[in-house]
C-alpha cells in the first residue's frame, strides 16, 4: 500500500549500480530503455548533489583469476561480461561520478557482499539508501537484499532501474517490493522530492508477500507501485 514517508537528508545516500557502457553497446547485454533510465539517473544525481546527499557509484568488473566458480567465459578465455580489460566496463559518462564522489568496484552481484562501503555508510549515520541501476533481477536485487540485511532502509527507484526486457524488470521490482521490509518503492519524481525533504506517498510492504502477480496482472501491479 502507499503511505506518506519522509527522509532526513543527513541520513540518506544515493547508490548507483553498474551503469556501464556495455549495457548500451554490447548487443548481448543491452538494457531495454537504457536511455530513459540514464536520464532518470541524471535527475536523481542532480537532486542528490543539490541537497548535499552523498553519491556512491559501483561498477562490476570481473577478474577471472578471482571469479566465482562456473563464471561464464568466451571462447577467447575472457569473461563473457564485464571483463577487467574491456573498455565497455566504463561508467556511462553522463552518469559518472563527480569529483569527490565514491567510485567503487565490485566483483559480485551485490555492492555490499564485500568491501568497506557498508561500514563507511553506517559510520556516517546513513539510514536510507536510494538505489538505482541495472540489472534489476540480478545486481539490483542482490544489492537491495544485502542492504536490508545490513539494516539499511532502501528506497528503490523503479524507473531508474532496468534489465534486458520489460518483463524481467517489472517482475524483479515486484519480487523486491514484496520483501522490501523497512523500505519503499517510488519513481524518479518521488525520489527527487524526497531528496529535497518533502513528504511523498510511496509504496511500502505490509505483511508477507502482498503482491500476488501473474503474467496477466504484473504490468498493472507494477504501474500501481
Amino acid at each position: 500500500m502507499k503511505s506518506p514517508i519522509s527522509i532526513k537528508r543527513s541520513k540518506v545516500a544515493a547508490v548507483f549500480i553498474d551503469l556501464q557502457e556495455e549495457h548500451r553497446r554490447d548487443k548481448r547485454y543491452l538494457v531495454e530503455g537504457y536511455g530513459d533510465i540514464l536520464a532518470n539517473v541524471q535527475r536523481l544525481q542532480t537532486a542528490a548533489r543539490a541537497n548535499h546527499v552523498p553519491l556512491y557509484h559501483w561498477a562490476y568488473i570481473v577478474d577471472l583469476a578471482t571469479a566465482r566458480p562456473f563464471h561464464p567465459v568466451e571462447a577467447s578465455g575472457k569473461s563473457a561480461f564485464s571483463d577487467k580489460d574491456d573498455p565497455l566496463t566504463a561508467i556511462c559518462a553522463e552518469v559518472g561520478p563527480a569529483p569527490g564522489e565514491m567510485m567503487l568496484v565490485k566483483t559480485d552481484a551485490s555492492a555490499f557482499r564485500a568491501g568497506p562501503a557498508a561500514e563507511r555508510l553506517k559510520a556516517d549515520g546513513i539510514e536510507w539508501l536510494v538505489v538505482a541501476g541495472v540489472w534489476t533481477e540480478a545486481c539490483i536485487d542482490a544489492t537491495v537484499k544485502d542492504a536490508v540485511a545490513l539494516g539499511f532502509r532502501v528506497l528503490l527507484v523503479k524507473d531508474a532501474c532496468g534489465s534486458g526486457s520489460t518483463a524481467m524488470h517489472q517482475t524483479a521490482i515486484l519480487n523486491l517490493a514484496n520483501r522490501l521490509y523497512g523500505g519503499a518503492v517510488t519513481t524518479t519524481d518521488g525520489a527527487c522530492r524526497l531528496l529535497t525533504g518533502e513528504t511523498v506517498e510511496a509504496w511500502q510492504v505490509e505483511g508477507s508477500v502482498p503482491l500476488r502477480f501473474s503474467y496477466e496482472n504484473a504490468a498493472r501491479l507494477y504501474a500501481e507501485l
